[in-house]
């Protein structure tokens, strides 16, 4: 089990390495998450729009009362979905998402996209996502940033989240939420792996005590199962886990390319979140800070950026494209 964490600007400590819910099946998400917390994970990173959030939280109970674990050695990060940023959805959607975990609080409550989005009810729509109750159109809501913030906030007065953060932002959102922001925002979680690098975006967040959460650490990997037009640009490059130098490197250590692209972050003190329901890839995936890569490793991993990036809503929308990384 990996000890190490990172300091948050709230004061507190998240661990550097943790398990990911996104694509996890709601039948067996319980089941994962437990099993996951018998190898050692402590951090489960959540959102609404996964649709696992309940079954989830059932995992980490069952963990709790079985003696495996206490609530507080459990990390629990979890967002708000894009239709319910508005004042008057957000902070009822969010007590909601932390009833369904079950767990009495939040650690980690992050604005999955800085997009508002007209709202769904969510006792009518079949599943989130970008679309519509057609299914087809997307619709923007007029609702700022800041509005939603001064909601996330509201967790952390009532106690609902021990930190807040965002998700998917870009540097200029960050100045401005900094502006206003009451309470500090906590974490930036976003894309990140040697494909798309974004070292100036990192280093403002660092410099200014906001730590990173990298989702998608292996690349194309995880989009090559999605609908087709996620899978357009994944489908047009290497595997990570095929790259040199990545291979190269991995056999030197007697590491797992999968293991090395984990050691690419966290030795940057970069937070990891990745899934596997494979028991030896679970605890390979948890070792990866037993060793250190070189800083001419590093670099070389660091040089295949391309600044590609898959998770882009104004490409995998093409007929409603939202520009947030223009």
């Amino acid at each position: 089990m990996s000890k190490e964490t990172v300091k948050l600007a709230s004061g507190k400590q998240m661990p550097l390495v943790g398990f990911g819910l996104w694509k996890v099946p709601k039948e067996s998400a319980a089941d994962t998450v437990y099993n996951a917390i018998k190898a050692g994970y402590r951090l489960f990173d959540g959102a609404y729009d996964y649709q696992n959030e309940k079954e989830a939280g059932q995992g980490i109970q069952r963990a709790i009362k079985e003696g495996l674990v206490k609530r507080e050695d459990i990390f629990v990060t979890t967002k708000l979905w894009n239709n319910y940023h508005s004042k008057e959805h957000a902070f009822p959607m969010m007590k909601a998402q932390n009833e369904a975990w079950g767990l009495g609080y939040i650690d980690l409550f992050l604005i999955h996209f800085p997009i508002a989005l007209e709202y769904i009810d969510p006792e009518k729509k079949r599943y989130p996502g970008w679309w519509m109750e057609d299914d087809k159109t997307v619709k923007p809501a007029k609702v700022s940033l800041r509005e939603t913030w001064e909601q996330m906030e509201a967790l952390i007065d009532q106690g609902i989240a021990k930190s807040i953060g965002v998700s998917n932002c870009q540097g200029q959102t960050l100045y401005d939420l900094m502006t206003y922001a009451r309470h500090p925002i906590s974490n930036l979680q976003i894309e990140h792996h040697p494909y798309l690098v974004q070292p100036g975006l990192i280093n403002l967040a660092q410099t200014h005590g906001i730590a990173i959460t990298a989702y998608s650490s292996f690349g194309p990997q995880s989009f090559l199962e999605l609908p087709a037009d996620f899978r357009d640009r994944p489908s047009k490059v290497e595997l990570l886990f095929d790259a040199q130098p990545i291979k190269s490197i991995a056999e030197k250590h007697g590491k797992t390319p999968a293991q090395v692209l984990l050691r690419w972050a966290t030795q940057r003190n970069i937070a990891v979140i990745p899934k596997s329901n494979n028991q030896s890839r679970l605890a390979q995936n948890l070792d990866v800070t037993s060793f250190n890569l070189s800083k001419e490793e590093i670099d070389s991993i660091s040089k295949l950026d391309q600044g590609l990036r898959f998770n882009d809503p104004g490409h995998y929308l093409p007929n409603h494209p939202l520009h947030i990384f223009a």
